[in-house]
């Protein structure tokens, strides 16, 4: 995220709608504890709160949770750039972990960079309130049609 964009507005309705449905749609969100923040047309933040259910035996969260909190929020990104009869799923997503994620609130910033017919490229950083920059990641998504 290099240069600063300016994203499209959701319609309020949809976008109240989204932020207040995200983690009950989504029964993984829930297990997690993560929410979605914010989300315009192309972009999206998704927050996790550290719990000590994330954790591995030393006290430091899970690659897997960063990693899906990073996944979720590109994939938010998209959906205000899909058609109702569309869905998404992961073709392939490269995280760079920089620093641990070892308290505070996780936040995942992602933005679409490019979005075709059936394939979409986003990209995504992740922060906490207490160690800043822990990792910026790259994500592929094939769009295809709801059944």
């Amino acid at each position: 995220m290099t240069e600063p964009i300016e994203f499209e507005e959701l319609s309020p309705n949809f976008k109240k709608a989204l932020i207040a449905k995200a983690h009950t749609a989504h029964p993984f969100w829930t297990l997690l504890g993560m929410r979605l923040s914010d989300i315009k047309k192309g972009w999206a933040v998704v927050q996790l709160p550290f719990d000590p259910k994330l954790t591995q035996a030393d006290g430091i969260a899970h690659g897997g949770a960063t990693f899906s909190a990073a996944d979720a929020a590109v994939a938010m990104a998209l959906v205000g750039l899909i058609g109702r009869d569309e869905t998404l799923v992961t073709l392939e997503m490269k995280l760079n972990y920089l620093k641990p994620f070892t308290g505070g609130t996780l936040r995942a910033e992602a933005r679409v960079v490019q979005k075709g017919a059936r394939a979409a490229l986003g990209e995504v950083r992740v922060t906490t309130d207490t160690n800043g920059l822990i990792a910026m990641g790259l994500a592929t998504y094939m769009i295809i049609p709801k059944k």
